[in-house]
């Protein structure tokens, strides 16, 4: 009996030195949570400073050219290709003789178009005769001359067939890409070749409001090409869109006469320098990175004794990299230009370099 009143304490003892031991390791742990909870509760944030600089209003825009005409050429009548008289790199003028085609159809049709018009032209002839002896009546007559003037516009009807059978340029150029060859069957609207006329360039780019308000249509502006990047060209604004896109920019084309030698080709990135009137001037600006979402928004994160704070400015043009600032900072203001999407207006930062 005294045995297991002894082995019964032994136990009970045993369970409170566990219990003591799990309540003071439970503690430990909240208390170094709590400390983990406050260290994590600043958000690391890299920054930047609010500066008044001399900046220039000079801007550049980034676009493709392409060709200033561009024709993919289609059959407009069924036949047989006969000849092809041009090659795919040739350059061609306007009127050029490009493909020769047969047409059964079309000759018999002509042939059929003679016949009628000749036909009425004597039937008229006998029946103006006619009406001079008062063999016929003037209704009669109308009617042969209704019958003549219809067969002659059906016999030039004709000819033109006939003379879509040459397939000529209607554009100047070079041919691109030729798809027929001799003995090509074709079918209205086969397409037969592209043509392009690169003698000159259009390159189109998008600009910004603020930007677009500098821009006057006639504009000379410096164009150079990603492959000639030592090379420039000189360009002028030819369309200045009057309504901005769904990105808010305004797209802006401009025309560039190529050299002798074509070197610029449809599809090379290109760089449109634009030249402002106005000489440097001092501004205050910002990293263009500082507003929260985009610079629409007009918001900026500012670190002030390791608390973030929430700024509305008023911003103006953007100029590369750099925003400027109408109002709402100050010069020398450390402004967030990372980290802003885990802040809230106070939360406590932490600056990292």
């Amino acid at each position: 009996m005294k045995k297991n009143i002894i082995t019964i304490g032994l136990i009970v003892a045993a369970l409170a030195i566990i219990s003591y031991t799990l309540m003071n390791n439970k503690k430990e742990n909240e208390a170094k949570t709590a400390i983990v909870a406050e260290k994590n509760a600043s958000v690391s944030v890299k920054v930047g400073t609010v500066k008044t600089e001399e900046v220039s209003l000079d801007f550049s825009a980034n676009g493709n050219f392409e060709p200033l005409q561009e024709l993919k050429f289609s059959a407009e009548k069924p036949g047989r290709v006969v000849r092809v008289l041009v090659k795919e790199g040739d350059n061609v003028r306007i009127g050029q003789t490009l493909a020769i085609i047969r047409s059964e159809q079309i000759s018999s049709d002509l042939q059929t178009a003679q016949a009628s018009y000749q036909n009425a032209q004597a039937d008229y002839s006998r029946f103006e005769n006619a009406y001079k002896t008062g063999g016929v009546t003037k209704q009669q007559l109308d009617q042969a001359k209704l019958g003549l003037v219809t067969s002659k516009s059906r016999l030039q009807q004709a000819k033109v067939n006939i003379g879509d059978t040459n397939i000529k340029a209607t554009i100047n150029g070079i041919v691109n890409k030729r798809y027929i060859e001799p003995g090509s069957v074709l079918g209205a609207a086969t397409q037969m070749f592209d043509i392009v006329n690169v003698s000159k360039l259009k390159l189109k780019v998008t600009v910004n409001e603020s930007q677009v308000a500098s821009l006057k249509l006639g504009n000379t502006v410096q164009v150079s090409a990603s492959v000639y990047p030592d090379t420039k060209f000189s360009g002028r604004i030819t369309f200045i869109a009057p309504k901005a896109d769904t990105s808010l920019n305004f797209p802006v084309e401009i025309e560039i006469a190529n050299n002798s030698s074509n070197d610029l080709k449809a599809g090379m990135y290109g760089t449109a320098e634009f030249a402002s009137n106005q000489q440097k001037q001092s501004l205050m600006v910002v990293p263009r990175n500082a507003f929260v979402g985009s610079v629409s928004s007009n918001q900026i994160f500012v670190a002030e004794n390791g608390v973030a704070k929430l700024k509305t400015v008023a911003a103006g043009r953007i100029l590369g990299d750099k925003v400027e600032i109408i109002s709402g900072l100050s010069d020398g203001e450390t402004v967030i230009i990372t980290g802003q999407i885990n802040l809230q207006d106070g939360s406590k930062v932490d600056i990292i370099k």
